[in-house]
């Protein structure tokens, strides 16, 4: 009997201790007056550094947002998690948008703020090749990302815009996760593997391969990387969407006021295995290539282009109008 009772009081102090924590973490979150939003994004990368850096230096705070970001690898998950309710905002390519779009979902997807308009992706090279040009890639296998998503679509383009067959010209396999790739082409898998920083340059430092080109500078100018949310989201949270933005410009605006340095130095707790050297060289590579935008705002000429680039891949078979999926406050 007397074991009963302890076991009872045990398992009450358990109770007692959980409602404390809870009691006291909805309380943190009224007093400092946040919104939590959730938002899923497509990947971990420096790519994103004017992200990392709103968050750093306290951007979404100073706009009344508590951001809990998760991990989702893949834009095709990623809007999964979205239309599930899993997440408020997702973060992935914009070519998900208009997936969604086609697929007849009625609250669809609309982005409201971008945050790259360069492809993000470096091509590795198993072997050192001065003065290479994408004609080293005929007759050669490349792992490539998935069928359909923005890193792959690019890279076809410019391969295309080289004048060279994606299909028949070269081999990609597109059949490894997202989140594997640089795993499989260290393990012996392909010549070539397109891969996002700071893994480019992990495989590079480790003696795999070597950076031999940037798809971001063959691929043009694209609204690559955006915020989006279901309709439904945006119609009842417009002075939320609104801040998030401002918060997302002021992140924009920290990268193109900073050098490389200091910027690193703002995002290195995202990235704790990268040195504040290496992530400083990193950043300086996306600097290079006019990697982020000036503004959130999503341009009607570079989503056409973004169109163009799915049609030549097979992946969209007519066009929509840009005013279908793009948030405006009214």
């Amino acid at each position: 009997m007397k074991k009963k009772i302890i076991t009872i009081v045990a398992i009450l102090i358990v109770f007692v201790l959980a409602a404390i924590v809870l009691f006291n973490k909805v309380k943190n979150d009224q007093d400092n007056g946040l919104t939590k939003v959730k938002v899923a994004e497509v990947a971990h990368s420096i790519f994103y550094a004017p992200q990392y850096a709103a968050i750093a230096e306290g951007f979404f705070e100073e706009n009344g947002i508590d951001i809990e970001l998760s991990l989702v690898p893949g834009a095709d998950k990623v809007t999964a998690a979205i239309l599930s309710g899993d997440t408020d905002i997702a973060f992935c390519g914009s070519e998900a948008t208009i997936y969604v779009y086609n697929g007849g979902e009625k609250d669809y997807l609309k982005t409201f703020a971008q945050l790259t308009q360069k492809d993000g992706t470096f091509l590795v090279s198993r072997e050192k090749i001065d003065n290479f040009t994408l004609d080293d890639l005929r007759g050669k296998t490349v792992v490539g990302g998935r069928a359909g998503g923005m890193p792959e679509m690019t890279f076809e383009w410019a391969l295309r815009e080289a004048g060279i067959d994606p299909k028949r010209d070269l081999t990609i396999d597109t059949s490894i996760e997202f989140a594997a790739m640089g795993g499989a082409f260290i393990s012996g898998i392909g010549d070539f593997v397109t891969l996002f920083e700071p893994t480019a340059l992990e495989v590079e430092q480790q003696g795999y391969g070597y950076v031999v080109a940037s798809i971001g500078s063959l691929g043009g100018v694209v609204p690559y990387t955006s915020y989006s949310a279901r309709i439904s989201y945006l119609e009842k949270n417009p002075e939320l969407i609104e801040n998030f933005t401002k918060a997302i410009q002021k992140g924009l605006d920290f990268v193109h006021n900073n050098d490389s340095e200091t910027i690193a130095k703002s995002i290195l707790s995202f990235f704790p295995d990268t040195s504040l050297t290496d992530l400083t060289s990193v950043i300086e590579r996306y600097k290079a290539q006019d990697t982020w935008p000036q503004t959130t705002n999503f341009k009607e000429e570079s989503f056409n282009h973004l169109q163009k680039i799915m049609m030549a891949s097979g992946e969209l078979d007519a066009t929509v109008d840009y005013d279908k999926l793009i948030y405006t406050k009214d």
